[in-house]
């Protein structure tokens, strides 16, 4: 292994980076996406009860 290979695998460093980035943004962006909806599903469910207990009283 002589100079020139630690000088190419170097130069992928920022190529892996950047996937890292985009890899950790997109994984966010799924999270709060399913925290989302499950929060919007909680708050449904909340006023269909609601309404309900609206409705037999």
């Amino acid at each position: 292994m002589g100079s020139g290979f630690w000088f190419e695998a170097g130069a992928l460093l920022p190529s892996i980076g950047v996937g890292l980035l985009f890899w950790f943004a997109v994984r966010a962006l799924l999270r709060a996406d399913r925290r989302e909806r499950d929060a919007e599903r909680e708050a449904e469910q909340e006023f269909l009860e609601n309404r309900k207990r609206r409705e037999e009283s």
